[in-house]
């Protein structure tokens, strides 16, 4: 029985030997450079997300200004309805309620078309964004002969922060 216990413990300290000589011998060597870039402020500052910005702008502006211009005339019909709504036949103010609602579904699936829409353009922009940004972060990954790049930190020290160089390089 003790024998057991004896060969147990040998076992585990031939494995634990075994799992640290690795770590030991791997801390011996020169030190991992790790760095950090922030990839919201690539989507906000980088002239090719500032781009795809103003190019969403422009292809979905005046559907945004459709649909706000609907929401406003449909407040309008509304508050005027209620308010003629006692001195109205009740053929007119149903009539009326129901164009109401009509214009409100109306105006609610265009507006669900312009959201999802625009989310799926956005989300195609943001691609290419993160496409490019990938293939000029593996360039100075590859000229700074950097081991880990992290992408989302507690806490950065500003030394590791290479969002900068991404920046620039993106914007060339």
């Amino acid at each position: 029985m003790k024998l057991l216990k004896i060969q147990r413990l040998i076992n585990l300290l031939g494995l634990s030997l075994l799992i640290t000589l690795p770590v030991l011998s791997h801390g011996q060597e020169a030190s991992a450079k790790i760095a950090y870039v922030s990839l919201e402020r690539i989507l906000n500052e980088s002239k090719i997300a500032k781009e795809a910005q103003s190019k969403m702008q422009n292809e979905f502006g005046q559907r945004e200004k459709e649909v706000r211009d609907g929401i406003a005339k449909i407040k309008t019909e509304a508050a005027q309805l209620d308010k003629d709504a006692a001195i109205l036949p009740e053929a007119d103010r149903i009539r009326k309620q129901r164009e109401l609602a009509d214009h409100d579904r109306e105006l609610q699936r265009k507006q669900r078309e312009l959201i999802e829409d625009s989310q799926r353009r956005g989300a195609e922009e943001r691609a290419k964004i993160f496409e490019r940004a990938n293939q000029v972060l593996k360039s100075i990954v590859e000229q700074k002969k950097l081991d880990l790049v992290v992408q989302d930190a507690a806490y950065v020290n500003p030394r590791i922060d290479i969002t900068n160089d991404v920046l620039s390089a993106l914007n060339k």
